[in-house]
């Protein structure tokens, strides 16, 4: 029998040059209510064991107060690597950014608690020392999350940009960011309520945002990061890109391609 987490269907046309054109987009039903009943006990679980924040909330600085984020899972619980090395993402991260071959940067679960603070604007890929544009994110929700919770803020078409500056999320980035979108026009789409299983994937160049969590609800999220088979390391131009590469690229030299354990092929069209 083949394994839910193995079988695909094809994006449509419209759905990938949606994406292409506004650097993000939302799909329904990615992961069935069979899978989120599966995993997300094991995920639940597998960052209860792994957080290491003991501050109170209201004694965080922004970016704690934003979420709970715990790295690479999979290398922590078999079930957990199952669920972020599964084909089924991967294809549909690869179809949508039109490569034949995607490997895994890292996932990463983030947590944002009841009454935890918003998620300041940010671009992804200011921390990846990654020379591409080939690069995107899942975010799912592994619980239903509310339309006061809602999804992720996109600021349409802003990944055409590429690299805007090297602010990290923080309180800086938030201000500087939403007067910069404004600035130039771009339309703020958030896709409201979300099912556990649903999933936005956006490009590691489109600036995104979200909001508190005003419920007393955890809302919790799983994202799996993707980029180009055949991607080489950039040269780190900050003290984030240089972490990174220690961290996700271990053994990797700038100008190489970016391969190494942490790395696998997690979907290949030609296989």
């Amino acid at each position: 029998m083949i394994s839910p987490l193995e079988t695909t269907s094809s994006l449509s046309k419209q759905q990938i040059e949606d994406y292409q054109e506004k650097g993000h987009i939302i799909l329904r039903d990615v992961a069935g209510p069979d899978l989120i009943s599966k995993f997300e006990p094991i995920i639940s679980k597998s960052v209860r064991e792994l957080n290491r924040q003991s501050k109170p909330l209201e004694e965080r600085d922004t970016y704690g107060k934003a979420f709970i984020q715990i790295t690479n899972l999979w290398q922590h619980h078999e079930a957990v690597r199952t669920f972020v090395l599964a084909n089924r993402f991967a294809r549909i991260a690869a179809e949508l950014m039109g490569v034949p071959s995607v490997r895994i940067y890292h996932d990463q679960a983030l947590f944002k608690e009841p009454g935890g603070g918003h998620t300041p604007w940010h671009q992804d890929q200011i921390y990846w020392p990654l020379d591409t544009d080939k690069t995107i994110t899942m975010w799912m929700p592994l619980v239903p999350i509310s339309e006061d919770v809602g999804s992720m803020t996109f600021a349409s078409g802003s990944h055409e940009l590429g690299y805007i500056n090297k602010l990290v999320i923080s309180d800086e980035s938030h201000r500087t960011l939403a007067g910069f979108i404004d600035s130039k026009g771009f339309e703020k789409v958030s896709y409201g309520a979300m099912k556990a299983g649903d999933a936005t994937f956006h490009a590691g160049w489109t600036l995104h945002s979200a909001p508190g969590n005003p419920t007393d609800q955890m809302r919790k999220i799983m994202t799996v990061i993707y980029y180009a088979d055949g991607t080489r390391v950039a040269e780190p131009d900050s003290n984030v890109r240089k972490n990174d590469l220690k961290n996700w690229l271990p053994g990797v030299q700038p100008g190489e391609l970016a391969a190494s354990t942490l790395n696998p092929i997690v979907y290949n069209a030609v296989r």
